[in-house]
């Protein structure tokens, strides 16, 4: 197992928690002293209260919450928002209100899920060509939709 060092930057900070055994992301909950309220098509960027040090090589991604998306509407934009192994301010989530409806976030509502995954460097070779595949430089779409076959 992984050891990352946190640090609760707010006494009333709940830390990461995975909710089950077998998850694969730990709940984020907000740090608020009052709540925050979310208008439809706007964002709000939500303490979480600690911070972390995440060993050379390793990320933590942010990711939307399945519930509140499916529910309220509400997600990251910038999903997978990534906190880089060299920072060290606090985790903050920017939410998204997709939703017709004002949302409001309270102390301790879980908003987020984070995962901590490897990172691998990369060293880039520049050539004049790449290898032919059988997809080539079919991209956004180029397979149709349901039984239609992609058309060329």
């Amino acid at each position: 197992m992984l050891k990352v060092k946190i640090v609760r930057l707010d006494k009333q900070a709940v830390l990461p928690v995975y909710a089950t055994d077998h998850a694969a992301g730990m709940d984020i909950s907000a740090c608020l002293e009052e709540m925050v309220t979310i208008q439809p098509l706007t964002t709000a960027l939500i303490p979480s209260g600690f911070a972390l040090e995440l060993p050379e090589g390793y990320e933590a991604q942010l990711r939307p919450r399945s519930g509140l998306a499916l529910r309220s509407l509400i997600s990251l934009p910038n999903t997978p928002a990534t906190i880089d192994a060299d920072y060290r301010g606090e985790v903050k989530v920017i939410l998204i209100n997709y939703g017709r409806e004002p949302f409001t976030v309270h102390h301790g509502d879980r908003i987020a899920q984070m995962v901590v995954a490897q990172v691998e460097k990369v060293c880039f070779e520049e050539v004049q060509e790449l290898s032919t595949t059988g997809r080539g430089k079919g991209g956004f779409g180029h397979t149709g939709t349901g039984n239609q076959a992609a058309k060329e």
